[in-house]
């Protein structure tokens, strides 16, 4: 299946199937470690190497962005060695795929025996990194509140640029157990806090080869858990539909469904901020829904002949008046969306600027060992994807026809100025404030 997901913790229960947790009983923390065992060196030795084939293999560039590659090998594998712990190790071969600045070449390394909640969102409103979501009960609900302003994060500056590479490092390569941030308040006090995550230690080994284990079960109750999260959750506010698409994860029937709702109105608010972008079948379709004809969505560049890639109409078209809210963190397939609706007039975007993440990828699993196996994997774009302009999204985003950007004091006071504006633009009525409790964030389970 291919897939435009910018975000590599997205799509992380899609490529388990018979795995084995590392040795590391809990996330690494700043303190000075030693160097990674003899064992471990080996193993992430194996895992740059197939970092390398795989992008000669599939990388949609055959001259692979014009670098020496195998200088660039070396010099990665060199400082494997001098590695403190499998975080760093990790790092390196993130370091590795880093050299082609493409948002779709990754390296999703392998489950840990823990799971890790930092008890807190974070997101990208205009050029600053913002508190957008904090769980009750935990040290970050002690320490830090919705709509502060995150000046330094583990002593990094952080802005709309190094956003996603320090979720990435953080959050999936080397997990903290603490973190200090430095942060401000809406009213412009600043303080520092050390914010302790909430840890929840798992197996080691896990069985998967079964239907019948209770591994396997557990891991699709988790599944069914994040794709519940990102199912449309329609709102009816007079004769405006408003739409809350986390995901591009869709089949025919969810389609089908929600825009049976869509229908018995005059408008639709479709919101896409936070998507993180999805499967190319769900935007085909999905743009199909809002068009009477074929309509091209981009070229895809590869290794071959550029082939167009089209959203041919599907069911019965929506034919309302139709607004589309983005923001810093919508990405990939909510990019491409946004952008059609755009080139083809069909519609109006708010909000703020997009992530710029679009590419198209496919994911790639990779296994160590035999019986027990070490799983892992990297997505490697296959494609860059020319819009009807001539332009690439990637590390362009879409510009929305009206920028409007939440406050602080707006995320604190849990009003979303976008949403209400979205719906006055579709013909409705919508307070801020009321807007901003119709769809609250579901925090998965520990």
């Amino acid at each position: 299946m291919r897939w435009m997901f910018c975000s590599p913790w997205t799509r992380v229960f899609a490529i388990a199937a018979f795995l084995v947790a590392l040795p590391a009983a809990v996330p690494q923390t700043n303190a000075a470690q030693p160097t990674l065992s003899k064992v471990n060196q080996e193993m992430v030795h194996q895992m740059l190497v197939d970092a390398y084939n795989a992008l000669k293999e599939h990388y949609y560039d055959p001259q692979l962005g014009g670098i020496d590659w195998q200088a660039r090998f070396r010099d990665h594998d060199a400082h494997i060695a001098a590695a403190h712990n499998l975080g760093e190790g990790f790092g390196v071969i993130a370091s590795f795929l880093s050299g082609l600045n493409d948002s779709h070449t990754y390296f999703m390394p392998p489950f840990r025996p823990f799971r890790i909640d930092p008890g807190y969102q974070l997101g990208v409103i205009g050029n600053d990194c913002y508190v957008t979501q904090v769980r009750p009960g935990t040290d970050a609900d002690k320490k830090i509140h919705v709509g502060d302003r995150i000046e330094h994060f583990d002593r990094y500056a952080i802005n709309r640029q190094d956003f996603s590479d320090i979720r990435y490092y953080f959050y999936l390569l080397s997990p903290q157990q603490t973190v200090q941030m430095d942060l401000r308040s809406p009213d412009g006090t600043t303080r520092r806090e050390l914010v302790n995550a909430n840890v929840v230690p798992t197996r080691r080994v896990v069985d998967l080869t079964d239907e019948s284990t209770s591994d396997f079960w557990d891991l699709l109750r988790r599944a069914e858990e994040n794709d519940i999260q990102s199912h449309p959750r329609p709102v009816e506010v007079g004769d405006v539909t408003i739409v809350k698409l986390e995901g591009f994860d869709l089949d025919r029937s969810d389609i089908d469904r929600y825009m049976d709702v869509v229908r018995r109105h005059s408008a639709l608010v479709l919101d896409l901020r936070g998507n993180g972008g999805g499967s190319v079948d769900t935007l085909q379709w999905l743009l199909g829904s809002f068009f009477d004809h074929p309509v091209k969505i981009a070229d895809r560049v590869g290794r071959h002949n550029p082939r167009p890639f089209i959203a041919k109409p599907y069911g019965r078209t929506f034919t309302g008046k139709l607004v589309v809210l983005v923001d810093g963190q919508s990405a990939s397939a909510s990019e491409l969306f946004a952008r059609v609706i755009q080139l083809e007039k069909r519609g109006t975007v708010i909000g703020d600027k997009t992530q710029g993440a679009v590419m198209e990828a496919t994911y790639y699993p990779v296994h160590q060992g035999a019986d027990t196996q070490i799983q892992y994997a990297f997505s490697i774009t296959d494609a860059n994807l020319l819009m009807t302009d001539g332009k690439s999204l990637e590390k362009m985003g879409v510009t929305p026809d009206e920028v409007l950007l939440p406050t602080g004091a707006d995320l604190a006071a849990r009003r979303d100025p976008v949403l209400a504006r979205g719906v006055e633009m579709a013909g409705g009525k919508l307070d801020p404030a009321a807007a901003g409790k119709l769809f609250p964030y579901q925090w998965p389970a520990m």
